[in-house]
């Protein structure tokens, strides 16, 4: 495989998967782990890629957000195992907030039966995953509803949350970094995560392993402001210690 060759490839993997790392290439491409870094510099000055701390990520990722269909698609057992290890931060009573997003969907999926919960959501498609069940309460937060990610924004989604308190937020995010902390790539998506965050005794943060390491538009919270943050095994090793020396716990499913 020619060079040129080689380097659309990389450019093509991490469209799809939204991050590439420089061991797996190298071992894909049968190649040197410098062949890769120097393919990666050669992309990032064309424009196409953006370098990030073990591999790089495609430029549309600063500001582009995959519609919610095209996320739930990928990543499918990354994010079971994300859900079903949050599932030990529900409380067995009280009151929780689900973000919307397809990994928190997945724990709205795997609520225990047996428990009496509140849940607050701004989400359409689980308050109808969580709407028939006998045991829960669900309290949806109105708003403008993005037709991107289905998430409910703005101001008719902040006023309740400014007057509740829950035990635990469970909370997506696009990017995760000791840089930047928690970001997203839309101003009113973040604002409406940040009242979740303030309105939480404690917040768990759900991101599967392409979201470790990047940065988007909005940020809506920093390291500080989140109890655990719950990521799959395919989370780079050294950015999930760097994320821990901050003293965040990170549980790897």
């Amino acid at each position: 495989m020619y060079a040129e060759e080689r380097q659309q490839e990389i450019v093509r993997l991490a469209r799809a998967g939204g991050r590439v790392d420089v061991a797996t290439l190298a071992d894909t491409f049968q190649v040197t782990a410098e062949t890769i870094r120097r393919d990666l510099t050669i992309l990032e000055r064309a424009g196409v890629l953006r370098r990030v701390h073990g591999g790089a990520i495609p430029v549309e990722r600063i500001g582009f957000e995959p519609a919610v269909a095209a996320r739930d698609s990928v990543l499918i057992e990354e994010k079971e195992r994300i859900a079903k290890a949050a599932l030990a931060d529900v409380p067995d009573e009280g009151a929780i907030i689900l973000d919307a997003g397809t990994t928190t969907a997945r724990l709205a999926h795997m609520l225990p039966g047996d428990r009496e919960l509140t849940i607050v959501v701004n989400s359409p498609v689980i308050a109808t995953i969580l709407g028939t069940r006998a045991n829960l309460n669900v309290l949806i937060l109105g708003g403008r509803l993005r037709g991107r990610t289905l998430a409910t924004v703005d101001d008719w989604a902040l006023r309740p949350l400014a007057d509740l308190y829950v035990d635990v937020a469970f909370v997506g995010t696009n990017g995760c970094s000791v840089e930047r902390g928690l970001t997203t790539p839309d101003p009113a998506e973040a604002a409406v995560k940040r009242a979740m965050i303030g309105a939480a005794r404690r917040t768990v943060v759900l991101a599967d392993h392409t979201k470790i390491g990047n940065d988007y538009l909005a940020r809506f919270g920093s390291l500080s402001d989140i109890d655990a943050l719950v990521t799959d095994t395919g989370a780079d090793g050294e950015l999930v210690a760097d994320l821990e020396a901050e003293g965040l716990r990170v549980i790897r499913a």
